[in-house]
């Protein structure tokens, strides 16, 4: 039975997030429902990570076994077809042995947070950055979010619904930079906790407003409790922007 990796990019606007769920329509649902149209299969695919409702990406991994061996390039093209006019793109299909898994073979993951730090109002990037209609710092908040990085308890920055082991984790990036109006938040792990990206950066905002110090940031991350987290950064900024293997 043939494995395939796949690439995807996809606008989470108005998406439940990754995982099929009963509310509302979601970009695995999509997907296999475009595999089906495809091939006549019934597939379950399996992601690198589950991202939630609104949040996009640039290159979430997927995997899928399908009983008949199809060119790679075959697939890209048949289930894009199959997936318009949805805002899902496969960008890359490769076949890849029985022992790859997207999720646990997965060694490093990436997100990139956008704000659009402006008095005016969004058109053109609605739903696809956070507006923020005040001035931030970021070279504060670049310079404040060092205190994130490294081998941490986060409980302080997890969601009360997080299913993972332990609060525990190693940040191993955490920048912040602005061009213009844009300001890039950008994190590496290889692994995060549910909505840890979204908590760092709603607080990092306290801090570009000049309302949080490092030192305020730092007692928040040894309170290791939730309550003592920013406020959580919407959706709309978030991206999953690479996963990386061995």
């Amino acid at each position: 039975m043939p494995r395939y990796r796949l690439t995807i990019e996809y606008d989470g606007t108005g998406l439940v997030g990754w995982q099929r769920q009963d509310n509302g329509p979601s970009v695995q649902q999509a997907l296999e429902e475009a595999f089906t149209a495809f091939c006549g299969e019934s597939v379950t695919l399996s992601a690198a990570g589950r991202t939630d409702a609104g949040v996009h990406a640039l290159g979430q991994v997927a995997h899928v076994d399908l009983d008949r061996d199809w060119p790679a390039e075959t697939v890209r093209k048949a289930v894009n077809q199959h997936l318009r006019p949805q805002p899902i793109s496969i960008l890359d299909a490769a076949e890849v042995d029985e022992e790859f898994h997207a999720r646990f073979s997965a060694v490093e993951r990436a997100y990139l947070y956008r704000i659009i730090s402006r008095p005016s109002p969004l058109a053109l990037e609605q739903g696809q950055a956070w507006h923020v209609p005040r001035l931030l710092d970021a070279g504060a908040m670049h310079e404040t979010a060092q205190v994130l990085v490294g081998h941490n308890d986060f409980s302080t920055f997890r969601d009360a619904q997080c299913q993972a082991k332990s609060p525990v984790k190693t940040l191993d990036e955490l920048t912040v930079g602005r061009t213009g109006e844009l300001i890039e938040v950008r994190a590496r792990a290889r692994s995060f906790l549910h909505r840890q990206v979204r908590s760092m950066v709603g607080s990092l905002m306290h801090v570009g407003e000049g309302k949080w110090s490092a030192a305020d940031l730092r007692a928040a991350l040894e309170a290791r409790d939730r309550a003592a987290c920013g406020v959580i950064a919407p959706a709309c900024g978030l991206y999953l922007v690479e996963v990386g293997y061995r």
